[in-house]
């Protein structure tokens, strides 16, 4: 059996509250393969879940929540060994910090600890279309050992609703992260 993940979530203010709704529930799924994870939302993303999901669904997960200001929580040093990080959705704005390597807050600290650690970085940005600055960040990511998972729902599952379509994205995410899911995969239809 793989070792159990020690995994950092965060959920940022871009639009697309309903990626990290899906991630979280899934990996209440997967609890067996998790040993610790550490949820952090940026200043505005709860709000934009409520207003997006119509909830506070956000405050229901059985996974220990930080504020983005606590620099003092387990995966802000290498010490902790967390070892996948996944910003879910991520804004530019977080996107951009990240790629200049500006740790302002918990997100931007966690995220250059994962990649100064070697570890695993997942960015899921839902921004279109990308400029040239969004690219280059991107690139920068990239290059420091980043991956960049844009929300692009794949359709040869064929989904019958949002949900599924939302799982189209979620479910790669997880295959980055190393996870053992169900997710239907190409040449199984």
């Amino acid at each position: 059996m793989k070792k159990a993940h020690k995994i950092i979530i965060a959920v940022t203010g871009a639009s697309g509250s309903i990626y990290a709704r899906s991630l979280l529930d899934k990996l209440t799924g997967l609890k067996d393969q998790i040993s610790d994870i550490g949820l952090v939302f940026s200043k505005n993303a709860k709000e934009i879940w409520e207003y997006e999901l119509g909830d506070k669904s956000f405050l229901n997960y059985p996974f220990k929540q930080y504020e983005p200001n606590d620099f003092y929580a387990p995966f802000a040093s290498g010490s902790a060994q967390f070892d996948t990080m996944i910003v879910c959705p991520c804004s530019m704005g977080t996107l951009g910090r990240i790629a200049s390597g500006v740790s302002d807050d918990l997100i931007t600290r966690a995220a250059d600890v994962i990649l100064k650690e070697k570890q695993n970085l997942i960015l899921v940005p839902r921004e279109i279309p990308y400029n040239l600055i969004h690219i280059r960040n991107m690139e920068t990511i990239t290059l420091a050992g980043g991956i960049i998972c844009p929300a692009t729902p794949s359709f040869y599952s064929k989904p019958q609703n949002i949900d599924e379509v939302v799982s189209t994205v979620i479910n790669r995410v997880l295959d980055l992260a190393g996870f053992e899911t169900n997710a239907k995969r190409w040449g199984e239809f």
